[in-house]
């Protein structure tokens, strides 16, 4: 599978809980109350799970993944963690931790 079809996977399955499709920095992204908590950025699934969480330290230990930083300007978003298609077999659990994350 691509990312893309990783991310429609994702998408379908988080839509009854709350999940919508939507844009972030001109990239597909998951939104929920108005908040985005994944976004596909090429070859990496990026989640908001919170700088200091046990998702979020568990997360960066996967090979490859990082901080996320957008602008690729050395500005990353300490709460969001990038995660490259290599682990996409964990991206739909991160993503529904980070889905949760944002709806408490």
């Amino acid at each position: 599978m691509t990312p893309d079809e990783h991310f429609d996977r994702i998408a379908e399955e988080l839509a009854p809980h709350g999940a919508v499709a939507g844009a972030m920095f001109g990239k597909r992204a998951l939104k929920a109350q108005g908040r985005a908590f994944a976004c596909l950025k090429g070859e990496l699934l990026a989640v908001k799970l919170g700088d200091g969480t046990s998702a979020h330290r568990a997360a960066l230990e996967l090979t490859g993944a990082e901080l996320f930083d957008p602008s690729e300007k050395g500005r990353p978003f300490k709460d969001w963690v990038a995660v490259p298609a290599t682990h996409a077999d964990r991206w739909v659990d991160l993503a529904g931790t980070a889905l949760d994350t944002i709806a408490s």
